[in-house]
């Protein structure tokens, strides 16, 4: 044997403090370079030398590699932005701005490790964020009450923010994978403590009807909302998505197909999230009412309103010029109503879990509930209508039905 190396084979040699050496590679744009490799000891040297010639035989080679700060900018950039929705990048670029970058920004994303990503983790947990992200320095001098004045507030990410912040690094890297920039996914191997999540009884069908009760005798301009959210199960961005021309008042029918929502500092119409959650929801004679009296109250604030007023999208449920309801102003409308009503105050979310007992209550047909409530299985919604206790519900419908002079 001559002892020579191959064509494109490489080499080793002294290098600084210690050895290099180098592979031919193909890049992932199709060209030829060399992939280069250092170490203090030869042997050090060698044994990156033979995984950079196994890594050039199962395909394209990256010669260089970005910091991780510069991959998750091109990421949001190029890949979250264009294909995702804008609530998903609003989300994933607070996670890259706040959490990730700060942190683990400035490391090379070939060499990030399971360990750098594991540590990340742990110190995520304990740094306060007042203090990191400069809240309190961003006061007026004279209003400054903790971190900017020495006394750490120490406002700690939650476990869910800290698993919001993994996933999008996970997310990331899984696309780093994908254009072999990197082997494997570091951030996939690391687990995180799941957020516990803090179970709040539903409203009964009583608490429910009184809240309605109350909205409908102070002739609550969202009274048809609170309805559709009662008695439907729609979700908040649902409810403020919806117009005229999704309701069918002849067959008695709603068309679900679009929402609001707000998105950094846009608010957007837009579809909902999946065609699964688009569908034609039978109107009980409740909701029915509830809308024509809706449509009354707008058509008043049109008026009132005049050239100011500007429901471009010609949704349901607006402000008093026409422009659509903030999301987060529902919820805090929500909670003020039931403070209102004397009620307990619960998630507007969960107000979906009486959904089911309430259509007990107005007498809707069994057939009729299992399509608004989305059972695959009659069996399911029988079981909802087995467990209703009817004469207790059946009287707390019946005052709301006397409130709005009748439901027919």
């Amino acid at each position: 044997m001559s002892g020579k190396r191959g064509n494109g084979e490489g080499s080793i040699y002294p290098y600084k403090n210690g050895y290099a050496a180098y592979v031919w590679v193909t890049k992932p744009d199709g060209k030829r370079a060399r992939k280069y490799a250092y170490g203090k000891t030869r042997e050090e040297v060698h044994e990156k030398w033979l995984n950079l010639h196994a890594e050039a035989k199962r395909g394209p080679v990256a010669t260089r590699h970005p910091t991780v700060g510069a991959f998750l900018s091109y990421w949001l950039d190029s890949v979250v932005k264009p294909s995702l929705a804008p609530l998903s990048y609003v989300s994933y670029e607070g996670s890259v701005r706040l959490y990730i970058a700060p942190h683990l920004g400035s490391k090379r994303l070939d060499r990030l490790t399971v360990r750098d990503v594991r540590e990340w983790v742990t110190k995520l947990s304990t740094v306060c964020q007042c203090c990191a992200q400069g809240k309190d320095a961003k006061r007026e001098p004279r209003r400054r009450r903790c971190c900017a004045v020495g006394e750490c507030c120490e406002a700690y990410p939650s476990r869910r923010v800290v698993q919001a912040a993994r996933d999008a690094l996970r997310a990331a890297l899984t696309h780093a994978v994908a254009e072999e920039l990197i082997s494997k996914n570091v951030a996939s191997l690391v687990k995180v403590p799941k957020p516990r999540r803090r179970r709040i009884k539903p409203w009964s069908v009583a608490e429910a009807s009184q809240f309605l009760t109350d909205a409908a005798a102070r002739d609550d301009h969202l009274f048809a909302a609170w309805v559709l959210v009662l008695c439907l199960g729609l979700r908040r961005g649902e409810v403020l998505g919806l117009t005229w021309k999704s309701v069918d008042f002849e067959r008695g029918e709603l068309y679900v197909d679009h929402q609001i929502q707000r998105a950094g500092r846009q608010i957007l119409h837009r579809e909902t999230k999946t065609e699964d959650s688009d569908d034609f929801l039978p109107l009980p004679a409740l909701c029915l009412k509830a809308l024509r009296m809706r449509r009354a109250q707008q058509i008043g604030d049109r008026k009132a309103a005049g050239e100011l007023w500007q429901n471009s999208h010609d949704l349901v449920f607006t402000t008093k010029y026409g422009t659509p309801i903030e999301p987060g102003n529902l919820t805090r409308m929500f909670a003020l109503r039931a403070r209102r009503a004397r009620l307990r105050e619960i998630p507007l979310r969960n107000t979906r879990h009486t959904c089911s007992s309430l259509l007990v209550a107005l007498k809707v047909h069994p057939k009729v509930a299992q399509r608004i409530l989305r059972h695959s299985q009659i069996a399911m919604t029988m079981e909802v209508y087995a467990e209703a206790s009817e004469e207790e519900v059946r009287a707390a419908i019946g005052k709301l039905s006397d409130v709005m002079g009748g439901t027919g």
